[in-house]
């Protein structure tokens, strides 16, 4: 049975889509660590550079955004062929010092801020609405031309002149009516985004996305017949009476085992796969991945497979469900950008161009954009896929201190998550306290703010837990001991 498990009991929020009894997608969102991507900010323009057709804007984040010329309101909706426009200057539209409502196109990452765009995006059940977009378009998935050219012409006698429309899968089932409904919704929306900017005085956020929960409902609307297993009674309140893009209200299951529920269902070791460097394939075969700042490179090896006929065949074997298994772990592992794979090296032109249908067709219903751009000449595969947040290993792991930064190990954060949920397996248990072992930054997620978060999870468990603080190269924790409360804390 295909599931969705949904583990937002503890701060870290966390849902696996589990098809044929593998894990096809994991979504990992840490306090502290969530995408802007969506968000809606002011921002005020600190430099514009001609050179570049583009301007650096402070959005009140650490480091400043990167706004292209295209990506402004004024440049799009001004009159002329994109002939004549584009040889026109970024310094005709914004200047230093202008006050703009921008929104989070990608993630900063590594030395690189923020991608940001001034023609704002607001998402509802059936449309997108920009209200600076100009067009009307229908999402990619409607293949029927007669059924897009209705919502076209639809789209175009709702809209005034300045805004732009992007019809979603969903719109295809519902009347015109619910859409001119949504439509409204949507302006009335951006209406109080932009009494909320006018209100502030510096740099700030105004408007931000729920990521988390878009994210799991739009993973909903792609399970149509999924077992949905929630841990949480708020999120399942929230999810109450959620209706997919397809009309049909969503069954969520409770899960109330002492075992965490990623553990029980087997997510948690599909995450533990997803930050190592070698994945095995079933016939013997493996893949290395490598991430560097700017691409990320996949080769593969034939390793313990020897095949059964000549080396060609042999070669294309494994070729081919290598190709199958990196797509899968692409999703998993959220990689993004541009994307190397140096498959076995394959004299055939035909095999390759299998191997190359094979992973396109294994990453076509992937929600991020996928381009496949072919083999070199070196016989690698070049693709890219959009990148809008950080991958799971960018998410979870930190540069190791003791290797200065050749590898990586779990963060601090990831390891006080891990203890958390952990410690949430004790609740109801005979114990009355917990001597935990950890490193200083481990249990200081427990005990910064006088101690305010350990004392929410003592009341909730009903545990009175104890840090005895280590030194340690690399963020640690271990449950040392268990009993009452004398015990515990003469042993400290």
């Amino acid at each position: 049975m295909d599931r969705l498990i949904i583990n937002t009991l503890t701060a870290e929020k966390r849902f696996a889509s589990i098809k044929n009894g593998k894990a096809e997608r994991l979504y990992i969102e840490q306090p502290g660590q969530q995408s802007q991507v969506g968000n809606i900010y002011l921002g005020i323009v600190e430099k514009v550079v001609p050179g570049m057709n583009a301007a650096f804007v402070n959005f009140g984040c650490e480091k400043s955004g990167y706004l292209h010329r295209d990506k402004l309101p004024s440049f799009v909706q001004e009159h002329g062929s994109k002939a004549e426009k584009q040889g026109r200057s970024i310094s005709r539209y914004v200047h230093q010092g202008e006050r703009l409502l921008i929104q989070v196109e990608k993630d900063a990452a590594g030395s690189k801020g923020a991608r940001l765009t001034a023609v704002i995006e607001l998402k509802g059940r059936h449309l997108v609405y920009m209200p600076s977009g100009k067009y009307v378009a229908v999402s990619k998935k409607h293949g029927n031309p007669e059924l897009r050219k209705n919502m076209l012409q639809i789209g175009e006698s709702i809209k005034t002149e300045t805004e732009g429309l992007i019809f979603r899968t969903s719109a295809v089932n519902h009347e015109q009516k619910e859409i001119e409904q949504d439509l409204q919704e949507l302006r009335d929306l951006f209406s109080d985004i932009q009494r909320k900017s006018d209100a502030l005085k510096k740099p700030g956020l105004v408007h931000g996305k729920d990521y988390f929960y878009e994210e799991l409902t739009g993973e909903i609307d792609r399970h149509r017949n999924a077992e949905i297993v929630s841990d949480d009674p708020e999120m399942r309140k929230k999810l109450a009476g959620y209706k997919s893009g397809q009309g049909t209200e969503a069954n969520i299951v409770s899960y109330s085992g002492a075992e965490n529920i990623f553990s029980f269902y087997g997510a948690e070791h599909e995450i533990d796969k997803a930050l190592k460097r070698v994945v095995w394939l079933e016939n013997g075969a493996y893949l290395i991945f490598d991430a560097a700042e700017a691409l990320t490179i996949i080769d593969v090896n034939t390793g313990k497979f020897t095949g059964k006929n000549n080396l060609e065949e042999t070669v294309f074997a494994a070729n081919k469900l290598a190709a199958e298994e990196i797509a899968r772990q692409i999703r998993l592992r959220d990689l993004g950008g541009m994307i190397l794979i140096d498959f076995i090296d394959m004299k055939d032109q035909e095999s390759r161009e299998e191997v190359a249908r094979i992973l396109e067709s294994a990453l076509a219903e992937d929600k991020r954009r996928t381009r496949i751009a072919g083999f070199t000449l070196l016989g690698v595969l070049q693709l890219t896929r959009k990148k809008t947040k950080l991958s799971i290993t960018e998410a979870l792991t930190e540069k190791c201190r003791v290797c200065s930064g050749a590898g990586h190990v779990l963060s601090s954060e990831t390891m006080a998550f891990r203890l958390e949920r952990e410690l949430w397996e004790y609740r109801g248990s005979d114990y009355e306290a917990v001597l935990v072992e950890s490193d200083s930054e481990v249990a200081n997620f427990f005990l910064a703010n006088e101690g305010e978060h350990k004392i929410r999870l003592e009341q909730v468990l009903g545990l009175k837990i104890s840090f005895l603080i280590a030194d340690s190269p690399k963020p640690f924790y271990s449950v040392r001991k268990l009993g009452n409360v004398r015990e515990i804390f003469e042993s400290e």
